[in-house]
């Protein structure tokens, strides 16, 4: 059994891991409330953009894969994995949960006789990879805050790697946010970029008519100056930029939340730790006091015989 001593040594150091780990956690929250909104304010653009696309794809006309390199399908089993993970760690299962879909996703790929390279975005994937000697194409780094002009960069070397036929598609792997206390790993295809028809004949929305059942609602017409397809070809780089930039928001967003839930836990944990320690402490003095007094009682005792 600890002494008194080493039992209050044991507590003076949780103590100050407490105290650490109550300061991460209130600085990963004030950082989640900036990481959160600009993810949740960035959606909307994003969908718009990828609304405006298809219908670009739709009034351009011909099949998708003739309108844009970048939308060709190919029929090579060479598959490309942008990692994007935390540079630091301290964030619980988050970094491991994303890890953890890519092997599986990848182990899958090679099953069907695919083959599999790597591109990180973020120091821990950079060095699981590295670790289990895997093929890394290139390797970026994070700041806390992202930053577009990454982003842009990030997307301008997938496309590179993607139009010079070294791979034949392109994934994304990363964390989306769905709240605090969820992050959600994910594999998003990135290349050849898939776009639909707009809702038209087939698929459009319908709008209540004044008699009997529903009618389809008017579809937009736009006039494009210059002609769809070169506004196409101008708008499709830029899409992919907002991609990887969005990816990169959600990911923050979740890393961030995951770390503040991680540090809430661990002051959790350490609370109960000192209040297990002083038991213990107290439960030691308490013996020591009784063995003492007995010891002190079994002295007089013996006094008592002796001068008796």
């Amino acid at each position: 059994m600890l002494g008194t001593r080493d039992i209050k040594r044991r507590i003076r150091s949780v103590q100050n891991t407490r105290q650490i780990t109550r300061a991460m956690k209130m600085v990963a929250a004030a950082q989640l409330r900036k990481a959160q909104a600009r993810a949740l304010a960035a959606r909307p653009y994003f969908q718009a953009l990828e609304g405006i696309l298809h219908q670009l794809a739709g009034e351009a006309g011909g099949y998708a894969a003739d309108l844009h390199p970048l939308l060709q399908p190919r029929e090579g089993r060479r598959r490309l994995y942008l990692v994007i993970t935390s540079d630091r760690g301290l964030a619980g299962g988050y970094n491991a949960n994303i890890l953890r879909l890519l092997l599986e996703d990848a182990e899958r790929y090679r099953r069907e006789g695919g083959e599999v390279s790597y591109m990180t975005l973020g120091r821990k994937g950079r060095d699981f990879l590295r670790f289990r000697h895997l093929a890394i194409r290139g390797e970026f780094l994070q700041a806390d805050e992202p930053d577009y002009e990454l982003a842009r960069n990030v997307a301008r070397e997938l496309i590179g790697v993607y139009s010079a036929g070294e791979v034949d598609e392109v994934m994304l792997v990363y964390s989306q946010f769905v709240s605090v206390l969820v992050q959600r790993p994910t594999v998003q295809r990135f290349l050849p970029l898939t776009v639909s028809e707009p809702k038209g004949s087939g698929g459009e929305k319908k709008m209540a008519g004044s008699k009997g059942g529903a009618v389809p609602a008017p579809r937009a017409e736009y006039l494009f100056e210059p002609e769809a397809r070169k506004v196409l070809g101008d708008l499709i780089p830029r899409y992919l930029n907002a991609v990887v930039y969005h990816a990169m928001l959600e990911a923050k967003a979740g890393e961030f939340g995951a770390r503040m839930t991680a540090m809430d836990n661990a002051t959790r944990n350490a609370d109960d730790l000192i209040d297990t320690l002083t038991l213990s402490f107290n439960r030691a003095r308490q013996a020591a006091i009784t063995r003492e007094i007995a010891e002190i009682t079994g002295a007089a005792e013996a006094l008592r015989h002796i001068s008796g």
